[in-house]
């Protein structure tokens, strides 16, 4: 199946990504959307980076722009969704793909300004894209939202603000779906587990201190199915949800993960 997304809008924010080997969450998945026949606006505070996945999108002949904002600021989020009214005209798609665990800590060690920057990072800049989108796709009566949460919602002990975010990140999307379905408006959100994506690979890899190989052989033994994911799996998910063969589904909590949430619980 082709043009699963012709004809239709897309804003990825993080669109860019952390150099690496291999190729992350948001490239990946404006690179299938914009395969699938979508004009994505590819939103990163790296504007080089998002120059980056544009040039792989316009490459293969598909439509994009990027475009740089910071979504830990409101003002930035609500000149998102000018930018892709006047650009695009209308906004069919929004998936909110940002994230960070940068200095977090156990319960009993982390610090107030950590706590601060990675709830704004994780939930805040969520809500605020949401919230100056939703306007627009309410007057459309019609439009996708996802956000980009993590098995960490529903699993870990040892990084206490992260895993709170991604749980409030998952009831956020509820409270939008449940708001939002009598105007046509959908919102899902996707759990990856353990991807093999550079900014997983190597925010840990300097960490632990331990290589890319070690680092791979232990995250993939953790697995059921053997192997960690890739950016591709969640982007073919996103892919799904965010088309209309994903019409009569809202609020959905779907983990990509290789069966890891049915191992834990």
């Amino acid at each position: 199946m082709t043009g699963r997304l012709e004809g239709k809008t897309a804003i990825i924010v993080g669109a860019g990504q952390t150099p690496g080997e291999t190729i992350g969450n948001g490239r990946a998945m404006a690179a299938l959307f914009a395969r699938e026949g979508a004009h994505v606006m590819c939103v990163d505070r790296r504007i080089d980076s998002a120059e980056e996945t544009v040039k792989l999108i316009t490459d293969e002949g598909g439509q994009a722009f990027a475009f740089e904002a910071d979504v830990t600021n409101t003002l930035s989020c609500a000149a998102i969704a000018r930018e892709a009214v006047v650009r695009l005209k209308r906004i069919d798609i929004l998936v909110n793909n940002v994230g960070t665990g940068r200095g977090d800590a156990p319960p009993h060690a982390i610090e107030e300004d950590a706590w601060d920057r990675i709830m704004n990072i994780n939930l805040k800049s969520m809500a605020m894209t949401i919230r100056h989108v939703l306007p627009v796709m309410r007057q459309q009566k019609s439009g996708a939202i996802l956000n980009i949460s993590s098995l960490a919602a529903i699993a870990g002990h040892h990084m206490v603000t992260y895993e709170v975010s991604k749980m409030a990140v998952n009831r956020l999307t509820t409270v939008v779906a449940s708001g939002n379905a009598k105007h046509g408006v959908r919102c899902n959100v996707i759990m990856p587990g353990l991807m093999d994506t550079p900014m997983a690979m190597t925010g840990i890899a300097a960490a632990t201190g331990k290589s890319a190989d070690m680092l791979r052989a232990e995250r993939n033994a953790r697995v059921p199915m053997g192997h960690m994911g890739s950016a591709w799996d969640t982007a073919f998910a996103a892919l799904f949800l965010c088309s209309d063969e994903a019409r009569f589904i809202t609020g959905a909590v779907l983990p990509v993960d290789g069966g890891t949430s049915i191992a834990i619980g």
